[in-house]
């Protein structure tokens, strides 16, 4: 991460700035449910195989059976209409309770569900190996759509399963708190640990100290609603949501 990321005052505002800047050349594309090739699950292959993380197939794609699943979406994340990373959530609620993350820890997130309970559960959180080196602030470029589904799905948590040396940037980004013991899942050759954070909490936090995970509610419809419409790309509104915002502000 730049070292903007660990600052505080200007610095952060500067940072803030230059990644709202960055978004004018960023797109959000869903995947669809049909393509069975889309580019985000090569992307997905190429780096894992990268560091040894799943193992070899012929297809070169890294796809599950989560991705089926009537509560998921997938995006890929293009800049300069170059795909540059992806990732993968779950709008988990007590009546669609798909969640790989509950696979791992069910004695932890089936009670969260149990009480009425909703969360996000990102996963699958991958990038293209030369555009993560160029672009240091791609994580947060390609986070924002979590940010984004949270708000949209009005869920009261949104959990993280991270691997340990990735904790750190969780906890100081969204304010996430440890909820499991590290684990392993699936194909993956690495442990997990579970974090999460309480976004009624959090949310105006995240926010003002980072106004580029901002969108409006068009964009947010666009994105997440109508999984069986054509699948199209959706250019950020962080700068314009920013701008009400300060607006609604200066008002109150």
């Amino acid at each position: 991460m730049s070292a903007a990321t660990d600052s505080s005052g200007s610095a952060a505002s500067r940072f803030a700035v230059t990644l709202i800047d960055l978004l004018d050349r960023v797109q959000y594309r869903r995947v669809s449910v049909e393509e069975q090739f889309d580019p985000v699950y090569a992307l997905r292959y190429a780096a894992y195989r990268r560091e040894d993380f799943v193992p070899v197939n012929s297809q070169e794609m890294t796809r599950d059976d989560y991705d089926d699943a009537a509560n998921c979406y997938s995006f890929g994340v293009y800049i300069d209409d170059a795909l540059v990373s992806s990732i993968r959530f779950h709008v988990v609620t007590p009546d669609n309770p798909t969640s790989p993350s509950r696979t791992i820890w069910p004695e932890i997130l089936e009670p969260v569900l149990e009480r009425g309970d909703s969360y996000i559960d990102p996963s699958r959180f991958t990038a293209d190996h030369d555009a993560s080196l160029a672009i240091p602030a791609l994580p947060y470029l390609t986070l924002r759509i979590v940010a984004m589904a949270c708000e949209h799905f009005a869920v009261r948590y949104c959990i993280s399963s991270v691997r340990a040396e990735h904790s750190a940037f969780y906890r100081r980004v969204f304010g996430s708190q440890q909820l499991g013991d590290e684990r392993n899942w699936g194909e993956l050759k690495f442990p997990v640990c579970l974090y999460a954070a309480d976004v009624p909490v959090i949310r105006d936090r995240v926010a003002d100290r980072f106004p580029f995970f901002m969108s409006t509610p068009e964009e947010r419809a666009k994105l997440f609603d109508g999984l069986g419409k054509p699948v199209q790309a959706i250019a950020p509104t962080a700068r314009m949501a920013h701008r009400l915002r300060l607006i609604e502000m200066g008002a109150a």
